[in-house]
């Protein structure tokens, strides 16, 4: 080996920065400073083995006398570098932290060929920053590869990068979400003549507005506010209307808040919330609190995975019927799903009164209707007439029939509202909006039978509504719709009524069948509506041979297999006795089925003057109509 070589070896494990790394043949020396510790390591500089194979040996600190100070092995892989950590004894003699003149010895293989690279003279090893006592208490030096490095570093990292996901989406969450307050004289707020349709809960909340604008007239006589009314029903009727009128007329702090917005991902963070809303509402009391669709948070305990829900619930109750509640605030709150609302929740001292909000009768039709319709200018339009063809429609429904037949009076650049434009309107609503799609002439013809052969049962059966209208225009995702519209509203149903609009539901589908000798798939959503309510009338009616007078429950899975197999026999043979006597006012009656379908091809659009023509001449007696009650007595 020659002298420059030995050198720079020497220089590198003295500490020494040498200008270039040591290269003894495949095994390369880096050039860089040794590190020694009083736990008897001397840690050397990088080897770097540029041979094909790995470089296996031994390396050797020996003293001026070959007295052997360390030596440890190394396996360093082809093309790559490792870092030495070389245990050493200190001779005797030696002062601490100073390590006389050493040889370096190494002894290696590449391959299967033997080499060997001593260092014959070296400088003493470098002490600096050697401290006996802390040394002993030192961790290992420098990792020598990328696996120790990422098995130390890497958890770190992770943590530090979940630390930021979670900081940044604290950042963007609103957790702190502040009530909504409607003051009265906002724009806003409503009173209670602009709430029609719903008198007995008006009337109920009335009282609960006395008790907020003169408290002590209630007080003298030992009554108490009550504390929570939910209001419950169908969607559209008018719930949050009241709410806001109640507010209005009571001239009480109102803080609106819907219930999913309590729950968020965090724990605690929707009783929080809870917490500060009431707070809020005592300290601007007479108050009233607006918790709209209360069944996000309100529904029976034990479901939720997470508790959170729970959490937010139990805080909720607490506010309204715990210690300290005592302050004049009111919970008014809405629900759609009272069956789904915890029981707690629903006892008196919570929500002592319990409202349910109904879709408004023939009178309450059309006062909703005066009230959407007094800033439209309106021409000839009997709103009565609009309310007898609305029956079962919500508040909601009508406000916004009120809304399209100003759009369609709009774009015919009219000044006024007519009566063709509420037509339109509510076929807008109860049809959906007209389709531009073409059909073929076929599929047309099928189309027109099979709306007929609903609106001749209709006509034939007694105890189903009259038919208003029959279109083969396409409106929404229906070819083709009959329109039937009650005479009077009806609460109750029997089981004839229901058998006889079993059979309209199937006279299309009986119609096809009788004309072209085949079926589509254009019945798919009355076999819908016939599977739900012969399955309603066997489950929830007790209407069946075998199960009569019994309610099953909802659920299929707590039934036995027995028992399902019963229903479905049941709900087989009502649609088979459906399907029988809408085949045989069908075929009694061809004749008018096949008029009224080209009439429909013609045309087609039919009023009820057109049908009644059709169906019943004039001058011609008024024909037969039994129920398939008598239908099935007579089989």
């Amino acid at each position: 080996m020659s002298f420059p070589r030995v050198a720079a070896l020497a220089l590198a494990l003295a500490g020494v920065s040498a200008p270039a790394a040591l290269a003894t043949g495949p095994l390369e020396i880096e050039s860089g400073k040794v590190t020694v510790s009083a736990g008897g390591q001397a840690e050397t500089p990088f080897l770097r083995c540029r041979a094909k194979g790995p470089c296996r040996g031994t390396l050797g600190l020996l003293a001026p006398d070959a007295q052997s100070l360390g030596s440890t092995d190394f396996n360093v892989p082809a093309g790559g570098r490792s870092r030495l950590r070389v245990p050493f004894a200190a001779p005797e003699g030696s002062k601490p932290g100073t390590i006389p003149e050493a040889k370096l010895s190494a002894t290696y293989t590449v391959g299967d060929s033997p080499k060997q690279l001593t260092a014959t003279r070296m400088a003493g090893l470098d002490a600096s920053g050697f401290d006996p006592k802390e040394a002993a208490d030192q961790g290992p030096g420098l990792v020598t590869s990328f696996g120790d490095w990422a098995l130390r570093w890497m958890p770190l990292i992770f943590m530090g990068l979940i630390l930021v996901v979670l900081f940044l989406t604290l950042k963007t969450m609103p957790l702190r979400t502040k009530p909504q307050e409607i003051k009265p004289e906002s724009s806003e707020s409503v009173g209670w003549d602009d709430v029609a349709g719903v008198e007995e809960a008006k009337d109920e909340l009335r009282e609960v507005v006395e008790f907020l604008r003169t408290p002590k007239r209630f007080k003298k006589l030992g009554a108490k506010v009550p504390r929570g009314i939910l209001l419950h029903g169908p969607p559209g009727t008018g719930k949050t209307m009241l709410a806001k009128a109640a507010a209005h007329e009571a001239n009480a702090k109102f803080f609106a808040q819907s219930a999913s917005s309590f729950v968020e991902m965090f724990a605690g963070l929707g009783a929080a919330r809870i917490r500060r809303l009431f707070k809020e509402a005592r300290k601007e009391s007479p108050a009233i609190i607006f918790i709209d669709e209360l069944d996000a948070v309100g529904a029976t305990r034990g479901k939720d995975i997470s508790g959170e829900k729970d959490q937010t619930l139990n805080q909720l109750l607490v506010e309204m019927d715990g210690f300290g509640t005592t302050s004049e605030v009111v919970v008014i709150a809405a629900s759609n799903l009272l069956e789904k609302l915890d029981p707690a929740l629903l006892r008196p001292g919570r929500f002592d009164r319990q409202i349910f909000v109904s879709p408004p009768d023939l009178t309450g039709r059309e006062r909703i209707l005066e009230v959407h319709s007094e800033d439209k200018p309106l021409h000839e339009v009997d709103l009565e007439l609009v309310a007898r063809q609305t029956s079962g429609l919500t508040g909601a429904d009508l406000a916004n029939i009120c809304n399209e037949a100003a759009i369609f009076a709009g774009r015919e650049n009219r000044d006024v509202v007519l009566m063709k434009d509420f037509n339109d309107a509510l076929e807008r609503v109860v049809a959906g909006m007209q389709s531009r799609r073409v059909i073929n002439d076929h599929e047309k013809n099928v189309v027109a039978h099979h709306e007929a052969g609903h609106a001749l049962c209709s006509e034939l059966l007694p105890s189903v509504d009259k038919v208003h209208k029959i279109s083969i225009v396409p409106r929404g995702r229906a070819l083709g719709y009959t329109l039937n519209l009650p005479e009077e509203d009806r609460y109750l149903k029997s089981k004839s009524d229901l058998l006889d609009y079993l059979v309209v539901l199937l006279g299309g589908r009986v119609a096809e069948h009788v004309v072209f000798g085949a079926i589509t798939t254009g019945a798919s959503d009355d076999l819908r509506k016939v599977y739900e309510i012969s399955r309603s009338m066997i489950v929830d009616y007790g209407m069946g041979t075998q199960l009569n007078n019994r309610r099953l429950p909802p659920e299929d899975y707590s039934m036995s297999e027995a028992t399902r197999r019963v229903i479905d026999d049941e709900q087989q043979e009502l649609t088979d006795l459906a399907f029988r006597r809408a085949l045989e006012l069908i075929v009694a009656n061809r004749p008018k089925l096949d008029e009224l379908a080209q009439t429909l091809l013609r045309n087609e659009v039919l009023e009820r003057g057109d049908i009644e023509r059709i169906v019943r001449p004039p001058g011609a007696a008024e024909p037969a109509r039994p129920s398939i009650a008598a239908y099935e007595r007579d089989e």
